[in-house]
């Protein structure tokens, strides 16, 4: 039989011996020993300090039959349970396991011997019961920690996100003050990636594409994945508003890339010709036109920037609208 762990019962949890135990224990020890002497060695062996016992070990070798063995342990035990030290416990935990172990029964008197096998076997189990007990709380107790730490974690990373789209959306705003337009373009692709950072889409900042012996021949504001398509994102801040010819530049980058479909932001508002462009493009590939309205829109109310992303692709795709704006709908 597989012993159990330091005395099986958790006296780390436990500092007493439960009533029913501690009975078990004064009807078993006196059986395992012979003499009282054998029952002061026990407890010796034990580890159980001598202040417990000493008094009666003398008591023993002035006039054994002042005393039974039953009184020896009944009073050991009962000092022993009344002490909350670190000592005391490691001895409770030490009675626990030699009696658990014990398996010689020869030693006990014959009238003792099937008694004593018993009450063994009755701790046995009544330790293996406590301790798979204490093996399903210690279960809960860590199911209960990992799912404390899972919602701690969760409440951690949206008040960080909650804190990442505030400097978002205040660095934002400030953008509007700003009267350097070069300067405030550029501003704005970094805000607008790191928009789309904080919210799961997956990024890549600006980058040019260059041709040796040409220098650049391509400057890509950003590029976004949702649902494992590749978009091409073009920042445009102008005061007027974005036409045919400056829409065409962006088409041309994505036909030249296969696999590329187009999200462009602007400031301003776009002309029919510059929708109508982006309509017939989207033959090949999906075209979206959004506006810097609704991006703050979605910022301050706290949407989901993918899933506003991915109602106006669907709507570019299944009805051939590159500019939907589904937060008119929405307030509708």
């Amino acid at each position: 039989m597989g012993l159990p762990n330091v005395g099986g019962l958790r006296m780390e949890q436990v500092w007493h011996y439960p009533q029913d135990l501690f009975d078990m224990l004064v009807d078993t020890i006196p059986r395992l020993c012979r003499s009282k002497r054998d029952v002061i060695l026990f407890f010796v062996g034990a580890a159980v300090p001598d202040r417990y016992y000493s008094d009666l070990a003398e008591q023993v070798e002035r006039d054994r039959a002042s005393v039974n063995k039953f009184e020896i342990v009944r009073k050991v035990l009962r000092r022993l349970n009344d002490d909350e030290s670190d000592r005391a416990l490691k001895a409770r935990r030490e009675v626990i396991w030699r009696i658990v172990s014990f398996e010689d029964f020869a030693s006990c008197w014959d009238n003792d011997r099937l008694a004593a096998q018993g009450l063994v076997e009755q701790i046995r189990k009544r330790v293996n019961q406590h301790d798979a007990f204490a093996r399903m709380e210690q279960e809960y107790e860590k199911e209960r920690s990992a799912r404390q730490a899972e919602s701690t974690k969760k409440i951690r990373e949206a008040q960080r996100r909650r804190e990442a789209l505030e400097r978002i959306r205040s660095d934002l705003n400030a953008l509007f003050s700003e009267r350097n337009p070069q300067r405030r373009g550029k501003a704005c692709e970094g805000v607008l990636n790191r928009l789309f950072e904080a919210t799961g889409v997956l990024v890549r900042e600006a980058f040019t594409v260059t041709e040796a012996g040409v220098g650049v021949i391509e400057q890509i504001d950003g590029a976004v994945e949702i649902d494992g398509q590749l978009y091409l994102v073009e920042v445009k801040w102008w005061t007027t508003p974005v036409g045919m010819n400056e829409i065409a530049p962006h088409l041309v980058r994505l036909y030249a890339r296969g696999n590329a479909h187009g999200i462009y932001i602007s400031a301003s508002p776009y002309t029919e010709p510059a929708i109508a462009t982006c309509r017939d493009a989207l033959r090949d590939r999906a075209v979206v036109l959004c506006t810097l309205e609704e991006i703050v829109f979605v910022l301050e109310r706290e949407l989901e920037l993918g899933e506003f992303l991915r109602r106006k692709i669907r709507a570019a795709t299944l009805e051939r609208n590159p500019f939907y704006e589904p937060l008119k709908d929405s307030d509708s």
